[in-house]
This record gives structure tokens, sequence and C-alpha cells, in this order.
């Protein structure tokens, strides 16, 4: 078990995985048949068996005529279960079924291809890594991934990956105008006027990330992603058809199955703070499984000012409920979302008055 490994011992095994600049997917394509030690999480990771319930999860139809039906149905969404689909929301199929591709592609290509995009620099073009909390996590996800900066303006053309630089920027325009959507319903659904949030710059920057999950020889002993909150305002997700994703409610664990055609939206970390935990920062994780790769496109949108200060606003203080957060800058929180592991404490924890 990962437990009986030294720090020495398992500083060495994560340093080896991390120089083959081949992620987990190498270690498939190596045909091991038993995961490394450093992927295995204590027992107590699997406990509270999930149970798929669409009805904790809503659909909302952006396309519906009736704008204050759907604006409840987002409020009630984030402050009770902080997730929902979205169906009719302006990204054709062609477009989601591309992009997933898009990022299969990458992670399928070459290896020696691929590898001249391997690094933990956050400020490459684009970032090809495996577990970006590799070095400090209690135990490695089964999963490798993209990320770039994809809003408010894109990396040069020339710098992203061929096999998917047309689809990434298609996919990010379309991503981009359904964030000024979002946010101007979730605007409403706070109280507040439409371009409230949008004012304050909360839709105009996002990261983009493409994961992969490999088949997993060992599910039961891994995971592809822990238990975490996002550090975003909003996430938008675009899930293929396998399936694994799982949000925490009311302690148990509960499936988000892919629908055809939709995007789940969740509330991140930064919309639970300004709204002073009126809207909730849902829990959620991937699970690994042993039948075939699992792909998904993850963009967090968060502001585009990483030196602007973000803290409970006061449409959401009183004295009779006053600021539970200290105030905190983009670039400060997601500094220490990159140095700190999805270890299952909550972030915002470390700003609670």
């Amino acid at each position: 078990m990962a437990s009986i490994l030294s720090p020495e011992d398992r500083l060495a095994e994560l340093k080896a995985f991390d120089e083959t600049k081949a992620g987990v997917k190498g270690l498939v394509d190596a045909g091991i048949r038993e995961i490394p030690r450093i992927f295995i999480h204590p027992p107590e990771t699997f406990h509270n068996n999930s149970f798929s319930c669409l009805e904790i999860v809503p659909t909302i139809d952006l396309s519906s005529t009736n704008r204050s039906s759907t604006v409840e149905k987002i409020r009630t969404a984030s402050e009770d279960v902080g997730i929902f689909y979205v169906t009719n929301h302006g990204i054709p199929m062609n477009v989601m079924d591309e992009m997933l591709n898009g990022v299969r592609r990458f992670h399928e290509q070459d290896a020696e291809v691929k590898k001249k995009f391997y690094s933990r620099d956050e400020s490459k073009a684009l970032m090809y890594d495996s577990n970006f909390d590799l070095f400090f996590s209690p135990a490695a996800g089964w999963r490798d991934s993209i990320a770039s900066i994809m809003a408010p303006t894109p990396p040069p053309y020339e710098e992203l990956p061929e096999v998917c630089r047309d689809i990434l920027i298609e996919y990010s325009n379309d991503v981009k105008k359904l964030g000024v959507v979002l946010f101007r319903l979730v605007s409403e659904a706070l109280g507040l006027d439409p371009d409230y949030l949008g004012n304050i710059d909360c839709d105009k920057g996002f990261r983009f990330l493409g994961h992969y999950y490999p088949a997993c020889p060992q599910p039961d002993l891994t995971v592809g992603t822990p238990k975490h909150t996002d550090a975003s305002f909003l996430t938008v997700l675009l899930q293929d058809e396998i399936g694994g994703l799982q949000i925490l409610h009311q302690d148990q664990w509960v499936d988000v199955p892919p629908v055809p055609g939709s995007l789940v939206v969740n509330v991140g970390d930064l919309l639970q703070l300004i709204s002073n935990d009126k809207l909730k920062s849902v829990e959620h994780r991937v699970v690994a499984n042993g039948k075939e790769p699992r792909v998904s496109v993850v963009c967090f949108f968060r502001s585009l000012s990483s030196s602007r200060a973000y803290g409970p606003l006061e449409e959401f203080v009183s004295s009779d409920n006053p600021p539970r957060y200290r105030g905190t800058t983009i670039r400060d929180y997601f500094n220490y979302t990159l140095n700190k592991a999805l270890d299952n404490i909550p972030r915002l924890q470390r700003l609670k008055l």
C-alpha cells in the first residue's frame, strides 16, 4: 500500500514517473497490470458508494422563454446542490464532439510529439502534464491533462498543438459567449442586476483543461480526480459518454452521468465567497474505470484581473449575516490552489473568518 512508502522512496518514484513525460497513458501503453504505489488511495476514499439520481441535479433549458422560471431554477440548483445541466446552450453538437475528439487526439498521439508540450510551467501557452499536484498530493490521480488560458485572449495559434488547435479556438469562443449568458442568469438568481457579475469581470476569463483518464487495471485502488471544489466562479464541463463524475450531496456520492447534448455547470469557490455562502461550491470527484478511456473538457471561469480583490459582496452582508470570508485576489487564490493538493480539505477554509 502507498502508506508503507518512505518519503524518500515516494519522492524518487514521483520523479521517475514525471521524468518519463509520458503520463498515466504511458503506464497503460507499457502494459502494466498493477498500478504504481504513488497512485494508491487509502481505503476510506472509497466509502459511501454512489447512486444515480438525476432528480438531484436539475436540467435547465436555456432556450426557455420563461426567464423568471429559468432564473429560479438556477437559484435553487446553485443554493441546494451547486450544480446543474444546461441544454440548448448554443454550442452545436458537432463542435462538442470534435472538442472531445481533439483532446483525445492530443493524448493518443505519438508520445514523442506529445512530450514537447510536457511542462509544469503555468506561463506556457499550453501545458501538458499528469496531476498538477503530483509532488504534494497524498496520492496521485489516474489522469493526464492539457491546460491553457483561452479567454479573454487565446495563445498564438502556432503555439497550440496542431491536432486540436482549430477546435480548441472554436469551442473556446462558443464557451465565452455561453459564459456571458450564464453569469447574467446567475446575477439575477442572486437578486442582482443582470450585468452585475459581468461588470466585476467574473465572465471575462477562463482556463481550459482537457482531461484524459486512461482505463485503469485496478480502478478499486485509485481515483481519476480526488474530492475537491473548483477555484472558479463557475465551471463549464463537457464530458464524453463514459461517465465517472460524482458530487457529494448530503454525505452521499451521487453520479452525474453524461446527458447527450448537455453541459454541466457548477458553482466554484469564488462564487460561494462573493455570495457569502448563499451559493454552494460543490464537492466532486471522478472515479477510475477499468473499461476504456474517459475524456472531459473543463472551462474554469475566473476574473481576467488577477490583482483584483474579491470578498463577500455588500449585498449579502448585514449585522445579522456578517462576512464569512476574508477577501482574496485571483492571483493569490490561484497560486494557493496550484500549491495545495486535492486532499479533501476545502480551499475556502483558509479564508474563513
